[in-house]
């Protein structure tokens, strides 16, 4: 079990960049549904910049402290979802492509940011200190969040992304697994298999934006 000093650390590090990534990514779902037709979540003020409309206290709090306190070696979370209705979306099975990249696109565009805070932090203060780290962290998140929420198993973005690209029937197949997402995604975590998705996303990403990072 990691030190509880450690832990703190972790999150004094994290928080930031923890916030911005879940409530950047909730907010695009939201304000491009709202572009294509659906002002669900516009009207219930999920449109928004403010986390606390995004936080939801079990998903982004209690379970990954929890999970940081297990030797799984593993964290992650999860927001209060937008609501977006898609039958009002002008053209509903393809705007739910786009609906669902928004949010895992707000987090590559914030990736892109942090680097680039990085090369002016690096700047100011070339030592390793608290503000370089929640840099890093910052691009590691993002990546994170950007992979995990590609992962093709609905409600998760990727599984609405691959509802609105499978043919009509197969799509409503498909999302009969909805309800079991969570326990599906679970199961992976339960037994190491996250990772064979999401290791070559991130580990490549990183990669890219490590190189970025350098030539700034």
């Amino acid at each position: 079990m990691p030190a509880m000093n450690d832990i703190i650390q972790t999150i004094t590090v994290y928080a930031i960049p923890v916030i911005f990534a879940i409530t950047l990514h909730e907010a695009a779902h939201g304000y491009v549904a709202k572009y294509f037709g659906d002002a669900t979540a516009f009207l219930q003020g999920r449109v928004s910049l403010n986390p606390l409309k995004h936080v939801d206290p079990i998903g982004t709090i209690v379970i990954p402290l929890v999970l940081a306190l297990l030797p799984f070696g593993f964290v992650f979370g999860y927001a209060k979802p937008v609501p977006v209705n898609f039958e009002n979306l002008r053209n509903p099975k393809r705007d739910m492509i786009w609906v669902a990249l928004a949010g895992p696109v707000a987090n590559l565009l914030q990736a892109f940011l942090w680097v680039g805070i990085g090369s002016i932090v690096e700047v100011f203060d070339p030592s390793e200190s608290y503000f370089a780290r929640v840099v890093q962290a910052g691009v590691i998140v993002n990546c994170v969040v950007f992979a995990f929420n590609l992962i093709p198993v609905p409600p998760l973005d990727g599984g609405r992304i691959v509802m609105g690209l499978l043919p009509d029937r197969a799509a409503h197949s498909y999302s009969r697994i909805e309800p079991y997402g969570f326990f599906i995604v679970m199961g992976l975590v339960a037994f190491g298999l996250l990772g064979v998705w999401m290791g070559p996303i991130v580990g490549g990403l990183l990669l890219f934006f490590n190189s970025l990072a350098a030539i700034l």
